[in-house]
């Protein structure tokens, strides 16, 4: 398809919505789910959150049940990790993400592309209603692993979709340690947005993945 349309493309988490509130609405999910095993769902969230906020965002469970003398529960673990992957999200689009998206529909066609385990990511979709706000939503997870950011195939599949050719395709997202390497290599334009209480703002970007420009609101896109 040859490109005419003129297409900006978003990132989902920390782009769209803010990714601490999805975490936070995971363990709220895992506390009230398995109180009967781990105690009080308030006491628990409180604590998951504690260690997440400490800089422990890959072994929050691990930790949590350390403290409370189950580390070797394997299996109470896969139950809390299942829960959090599966659980419906209780999230919404930053202000500036929700004025952006109705703006720029009028003058672009409009896309999501995100990373991470399809099953969550589809939920965040749903959650924040953005099958009805974007024309076009590719989750590089339901292409295979091996095609995961930084690899290009989404961002190719994502602007034959919207029919725009890679000069007048724009990326916003939040992290440069992974986000701008494809659409870079394409000739994309790349964007960065640096949200307060984004996770990884400051992550350090390779050479090839430098964003284009930085943003701190979605605000700022003309």
């Amino acid at each position: 398809m040859s490109g005419t349309a003129r297409a900006i493309v978003f990132d989902l988490d920390d782009t769209l919505y803010l990714e601490r509130d999805y975490v936070f609405s995971g363990f709220r999910a895992v506390a009230a789910a398995l109180a009967d095993d781990l105690g009080p769902a308030d006491l628990i969230r409180e604590r998951l959150v504690a260690e997440f906020d400490r800089g422990n965002r890959l072994t929050t469970f691990n930790a949590l049940l350390e403290q409370l003398g189950r580390s070797g529960d394997a299996t109470l673990l896969a139950r809390m990790i299942t829960c959090y992957r599966e659980h419906g999200p209780t999230i919404s689009l930053c202000e500036d993400a929700d004025r952006a998206l109705r703006r720029l529909a009028a003058t672009a066609r409009l896309g999501v592309l995100s990373d991470g385990r399809a099953a969550a990511q589809r939920a965040k979709v749903r959650a924040l209603g953005l099958e009805s706000r974007v024309h076009a939503i590719v989750l590089t997870d339901e292409l295979g692993a091996a095609h995961w950011k930084p690899d290009t195939a989404a961002f190719v599949r994502m602007s034959h979709v919207l029919g725009a050719a890679p000069r007048d395709c724009t990326y916003v997202a939040d992290n440069p340690a992974k986000d701008f390497v494809a659409p870079n290599r394409l000739g994309w334009r790349s964007i960065q947005i640096r949200r307060p209480g984004a996770l990884y703002v400051d992550a350090p970007a390779p050479l090839d993945g430098r964003p284009e420009s930085v943003i701190c609101s979605l605000d700022e896109l003309t």
